[in-house]
């Protein structure tokens, strides 16, 4: 009778085996999914937006002084615009700024006079300091008739407003005639300053 009773106990654990390892079995059908996974990479940079002096951006002819004017004289000074970025402008404003000021820059009728002149080719130097005048080939456009004081006024129309390209302008300072004995001896200080503001925002 043990023996049949051990022989008997014996079975049944196989049996519980065999049905735990098909039930497993039966798992791993019923949760198996098939995937797939590509990828790719993108590359985001920024452009640059810079105004400059000269062709290549580097030079600053406007740091010569003026001195020895008087009343009815005009100094004229060729300047490069450029473009030295890689994205394009929609406005370049040009600021004045006396960091010295005297009656030459607070007086908007008497004081000095200053005018932007855009030509389309290089200016042409006619004679030799100190008697110096420039021409222009071509047809030229006033950009900014202005006096010279403290102010930030639109400079228009500007080949510059391009990528890459550069306006050949002529900054012109004149003491008016009307300048009195009231303007002798008298100095000023004025910062230029271009400043170019990005194009649109677009979408891509």
């Amino acid at each position: 009778m043990q023996l049949s009773l051990t022989s008997t106990g014996g079975k049944v654990l196989a049996s519980t085996v065999l049905i735990g390892a098909a039930a497993s079995v039966a798992g791993l059908g019923t949760f198996g999914t098939f995937t797939s996974t590509t990828a790719a990479s993108a590359t985001v940079a920024s452009g640059t937006v810079r105004i400059a002096f000269g062709p290549g951006g580097t030079t600053n002819p406007l740091a010569v002084p003026v001195t020895g004017m008087v009343a009815g004289d005009t100094i004229s000074q060729p300047l490069a615009l450029a473009n030295t970025g890689d994205q394009d402008l929609s406005s370049v404003t040009l600021t004045t700024t006396p960091t010295t000021s005297s009656k030459l820059d607070t007086d908007q009728v008497n004081g000095i006079q200053m005018q932007i002149q855009s030509c389309p080719v290089a200016w042409t130097q006619v004679g030799s300091a100190p008697r110096i005048s420039y021409t222009c080939a071509s047809p030229t456009t006033v950009l900014a008739p202005r006096p010279a004081v403290a102010a930030a006024v639109p400079v228009s129309p500007l080949t510059s407003l391009g990528a890459g390209q550069v306006d050949n302008l002529l900054v012109k300072v004149t003491l008016p005639d009307t300048a009195d004995n009231d303007f002798q001896g008298l100095s000023s200080v004025v910062s230029f300053s271009f400043t170019g503001t990005q194009r649109g925002a677009v979408a891509r």
